[in-house]
């Protein structure tokens, strides 16, 4: 979980030769005004994670949260913990294991994995991706792709059960797929806005790494 962003990551839907540039902009619209009614999601986490043979390497639990605009919460708690938090301005990681926090501007983790599209609205991040509905699948699927292949994250498929998110996956370069189904989802509450506040435990190395830090 320390490079969600960029993790190894089942077989997802191949675009077909008829497919039109047109297609393409009325699913990413369709997608867009399903993920602009929800302002904010709190959910539970189940992670599945198999190689390129299928075979799985990983499993695991946790939290998620997202709130627009900007702001994204990842606790995972099984097996071993980890944590990255967006607070709209920064994006943490945390791996309390190797006691490291890892900092960089949130416009970093937008370049970095489709996922972006999540917690960011604006034409210029849409613009770097092609997005397909997926028919075939029971529920409202749709696939993103970035248009340039400069994200480690190369595929990603988001879904829903009317216009509730219940499960995303991610492909990645090496052919590893991360699944990741969803329970238990809601609004996030008031009192919980701090799930987005990233507070730097004592006594870790902080690796930060956001643009103002080269220049």
């Amino acid at each position: 979980m320390k490079n969600l962003f960029k993790q190894k990551s089942a077989l997802l839907v191949m675009l077909g030769a008829f497919t039109t540039p047109q297609v393409f902009a009325d699913d990413a619209q369709e997608l867009r005004g399903k993920l602009e009614g929800i302002d904010n999601l709190h959910a539970g986490f189940a992670q599945k994670v198999t190689d390129i043979n299928d075979k799985q390497i990983q499993s695991g639990s946790g939290v998620f949260a997202l709130a627009y605009p900007n702001k994204f919460y990842w606790h995972l708690t099984e097996p071993d913990e980890s944590m990255i938090v967006a607070d709209g301005t920064n994006l943490w990681v945390y791996n309390p294991f190797a006691e490291e926090v890892t900092v960089m501007d949130i416009s970093q983790a937008i370049e970095a994995s489709p996922m972006a599209l999540l917690v960011h609205r604006d034409d210029e991040t849409w613009a770097q991706y092609r997005v397909l509905k997926n028919d075939a699948t029971a529920n409202n699927c749709y696939q993103i792709k970035p248009v340039t292949e400069q994200s480690n994250v190369v595929d990603v498929n988001v879904c829903f059960d009317d216009s509730t998110l219940t499960a995303f996956s991610l492909l990645d370069n090496q052919g590893n797929l991360s699944q990741f189904s969803l329970s238990e989802q809601r609004a996030v509450a008031d009192d919980e806005q701090q799930l987005f506040e990233f507070v730097i435990p004592d006594n870790v190395d902080i690796d930060d790494q956001r643009l103002k830090q080269a220049q």
